[in-house]
């Protein structure tokens, strides 16, 4: 990376100066070192039996929001500003619909298990 970059935007050249490259690069150095991190720590608890059964699974949640938590912030640059409330919004609302659609999915396939087993 060169630090500093050129693109146009409705016709016109625009720079992007080099203090606020280096910012932004920063940023995606930690957010690499946080997703990284919590990724291991989750890989290890598995490899090395750290923790079993419900424990486990607690523990691999909190990491897995723990990461969706560092996705948002450094990579998505989504946080609690003003600005970007509308599109953690956004992100929230579509969130609650997939866990609505997969939830109500789940709730039918074991009731009909229940019903075809009994």
């Amino acid at each position: 990376m060169s630090g500093a970059w050129e693109g146009e935007l409705g016709g016109h050249k625009v720079r992007q100066p080099v203090a606020e490259a280096r910012h932004e690069r920063r940023r995606y150095v930690w957010g690499l070192g946080f997703a990284l991190v919590l990724t291991c720590a989750a890989f290890g608890l598995v490899v090395f039996k750290i923790l079993s059964g419900p424990a486990l699974l607690a523990a691999i949640g909190a990491l897995a929001l723990l990461q969706i938590v560092v996705q948002f912030r450094f990579f998505l640059h989504i946080d609690l500003s003003r600005s970007k409330r509308e599109d953690l919004q956004l992100i929230l609302f579509t969130g609650l619909l997939i866990l609505i659609m997969v939830g109500g999915s789940l709730w039918i396939l074991t009731s009909l298990d229940q019903r075809m087993i009994g």
